[in-house]
């Protein structure tokens, strides 16, 4: 059992301006918020275009990555693909390169026929032919398709199956998740805007496209809600909400790349068919980002 308490960034994959894949900019990177107190990284989830890549270049980021994060902070590598053949071979090649966990993503092209049966035998077989443990990643805007507690919790009785990112924002479904798993059934904050009420619920950190931009925000709202400073946690949950919500489900994977490039890191181009913000989002958000007094 690995422990997943605290906080990882989603990274998002480099692409240079002819949308090729730039791996080296992303060791840069991590190689810089490897300086922040992270328990880890995630490479290609959502915010890491995980379906806009090819499978060679997926293998290329996780044999990459790994190379650039330091051996005392985890790697978390997204493999969910539509076939349970295809995952499967993910989790076996994430692991091959020095991944500790994977993050699967329910199936979701047939989503009709994803009834409870058919997403519990799709990921009892990725757990059994995983070399290592699963967590079950629960994305509904992405997906189109909001796995019910009661599914989550059957899975979550599967030895190699070992916690899960709810990214869905239900309070109410998280904290029955969190009451009825067993075990060390570990339950991660998918956004930054709902860090504070997650681990309020019993939630053991969060992978947050935010702590790729803010990493101290996110830090200082999970240290001050575990040492009892509940009112500090308060305001700076408030204030990690309007520029956490301009780079997910407002404007996402664009936005987030561009508040990179504005802070120093490297964001680069999204590869199409997603297009980079206009001048004025990119005004908006340079203005967030001043206004939190964020520098890294």
């Amino acid at each position: 059992m690995i422990s997943l308490q605290g906080i990882f960034p989603p990274l998002p994959t480099a692409f240079d301006s002819r949308q090729a894949l730039s791996t080296d900019k992303m060791q840069e990177n991590i190689r810089y918020l490897s300086r922040y107190d992270l328990t880890g990284f995630l490479v290609l989830g959502s915010n890491g275009e995980l379906v806009n890549l090819t499978y060679q270049e997926k293998c290329r980021v996780y044999q990459k990555c790994r190379e650039a994060i330091p051996g005392d902070k985890l790697m978390l590598a997204g493999t969910g693909h539509q076939s349970t053949y295809e995952t499967i071979q993910a989790c076996q090649d994430a692991a091959r390169a020095g991944a500790d966990a994977v993050l699967v993503l329910n199936p979701s092209y047939y989503k009709g026929l994803m009834d409870r049966k058919a997403l519990t035998q799709h990921y009892w077989a990725v757990a059994d032919a995983s070399p290592v443990p699963l967590i079950i990643y629960n994305m509904p805007a992405n997906s189109g398709l909001d796995m019910d507690a009661d599914t989550i919790c059957e899975l979550s009785t599967h030895e190699n199956v070992i916690g899960l990112k709810d990214s869905g924002g239900n309070m109410v479904k998280m904290g029955t998740i969190i009451d009825r798993v067993q075990g060390d059934f570990q339950v991660l904050a998918g956004s930054a805007g709902f860090l504070l009420p997650g681990l309020s619920l019993g939630a053991r950190g969060g992978i947050l496209a935010l702590a790729n931009i803010a990493p101290g925000l996110c830090l200082d709202i999970y240290r001050y809600f575990m040492d009892g400073h509940l009112e500090a946690a308060r305001k700076e949950q408030l204030n990690a909400i309007p520029l956490n919500t301009s780079v997910t489900r407002q404007w996402g994977v664009p936005a987030l790349k561009e508040a990179m490039d504005h802070l120093g890191l490297y964001g680069g181009p999204p590869r199409r068919p997603l297009l980079p913000v206009d001048s004025e989002v990119q005004s908006t958000l340079h203005r967030l980002i001043s206004e939190l007094d964020i520098h890294l």
